[in-house]
């Protein structure tokens, strides 16, 4: 297992990097956890499965999640714990990190 720290920037490009630089082209994302300024996520509409209803939030979360690493491409789906002890769950598209961290705990395949 390999272990990868954002602890400024875009979480999934800056992953994509580290693991790029560490020669991974496939695995498994295992854990995810840490805590973001603001992120992007998407979930599919009901009527549609494939399509996506994306949202951007402004607001700190706690994040925890897991997901894989396709041709170099991270995959993630997360669980984002907001304000007022609520939750708001999918797709990750983007996390930006600043105060906190985000660490991807990776087993190349």
């Amino acid at each position: 297992m390999q272990v990868f720290e954002v602890k400024n920037g875009e979480l999934i490009s800056e992953l994509e990097a580290q693991i790029r630089e560490a020669g991974i082209i496939d695995a498994a994302i295992v854990s995810l956890i840490g805590a973001a300024d603001e992120f992007t996520i998407s979930t599919m509409p009901a009527h549609d499965a494939s399509t996506d209803i994306v949202n951007r939030y402004v607001l700190p979360a706690e994040m925890h999640g897991c997901g894989e690493v396709r041709g170099g491409k991270v995959h993630l789906h997360a669980t984002m714990a907001v304000q007022g002890d609520h939750a708001v769950a999918g797709h990750l598209h983007a996390a930006v990190i600043g105060e906190w961290f985000g660490r991807a705990y990776v087993i190349p395949a």
